[in-house]
């Protein structure tokens, strides 16, 4: 493995070598702006830099230092890369939103620093904008996963997502993506700091008429001593929390509803059992009839906000 030092005598001549992406129909190197979020990840922009600056001459290639301690920013300025370094760590999302606002091309490609991303990939991505498609995300294979945990609960998220937004949701938290520019920038102040930024963009995106596609990739392993900055339950809860998050804002009724609906089933199930037994109407089923109409009668309202509020969105665009 090339350490930082050993990379950057040799980037000049890998540079050189591979011939850039061949586009046609799809986005040419002088329109793709490169966004990586780090954050003491010297040693996975070791492997990614070089391979970025050979296969893409002509892009913007930015790196969003996320409060490094290590020689992230060193290392990325010695390789002549814009470099966007915040004092501090404020997290992922964070970060991800600092690069965003320096990308001046008019189409943004994420990618993580830690080495899982190969830079080879970027190509098939940029080939199915060629269809029409707004942002085309890198779907993980279940092997790519960090663990068998983290597996089954992105695999859960993906269904619940999938739901929620009405489309096929193949891989709700990959960082590995490309979108444009204008679009991205729409939901700026939607995207949290921490590690569910990709959930509020795919969500947000599909709530707004966006096309997207997904494209299978297969990931690498993370260069050693560069473990996951992301905590499996902590974060697990916050992804959770995001989607529901996102389904009031986009499809209220879609959770409003259902919980609706449980209420009044409820009501009813206790108003037999209490007509059965004591031959009477009870207040708790008041109560549960109540709940549900009132949670129904929310989930309607925020649904006409919604959708006002995308009416403005488009009209302003």
């Amino acid at each position: 493995m090339l350490n930082p030092s050993e990379t950057m005598s040799r980037t000049a001549a890998a540079a050189s070598g591979p011939k850039p992406v061949a586009s046609r129909g799809i986005p040419g190197l002088h329109e793709l702006s490169v966004v990586i979020p780090a954050r003491n990840e010297a040693e996975g922009l070791a492997r990614l830099l070089p391979e970025l600056l050979a296969k893409l001459p002509g892009a913007e290639i930015i790196v969003s230092d996320d409060g490094s301690t290590d020689q992230t920013v060193a290392f990325a300025r010695g390789l002549g890369v814009q470099v966007v370094h915040r004092p501090y760590g404020s997290g992922n999302g964070a970060a991800i939103k600092a690069g965003a606002r320096s990308a001046s091309r008019e189409w943004i490609v994420f990618m993580d620093g830690d080495g899982q991303h190969r830079a080879e990939d970027i190509e098939r991505l940029l080939a199915r904008l060629g269809e029409g498609y707004e942002m085309v995300v890198g779907a993980r294979s279940a092997g790519g996963q960090a663990s068998r945990h983290r597996g089954l609960a992105n695999a859960f998220y993906n269904r619940l997502a999938t739901w929620m937004v009405g489309h096929p949701v193949k891989d709700l938290t990959s960082g590995f993506r490309v979108v444009r520019r204008k679009r991205f920038k729409e939901f700026l102040h939607l995207l949290p700091n921490g590690f569910s930024y990709p959930t509020t963009c795919t969500m947000a995106f599909f709530r707004a008429g966006y096309s997207v596609a997904y494209e299978p990739i297969d990931v690498q392993q993370r260069i050693k001593g560069t473990s996951s900055h992301v905590k499996i339950m902590r974060d697990g809860v916050r992804f959770l929390l995001i989607i529901f998050k996102i389904g009031t804002l986009y499809s209220p009724l879609k959770l409003f509803a259902p919980i609706a609906a449980g209420f009044f089933c409820t009501g009813v199930g206790y108003y037999l059992y209490t007509f059965l037994t004591q031959h009477r109407f009870t207040n708790m089923s008041v109560l549960l009839f109540s709940a549900a109409v009132i949670v129904f009668l929310i989930g309607l309202i925020s649904e006409q906000i919604t959708a006002l509020m995308y009416g403005n969105q488009n009209s302003d665009s």
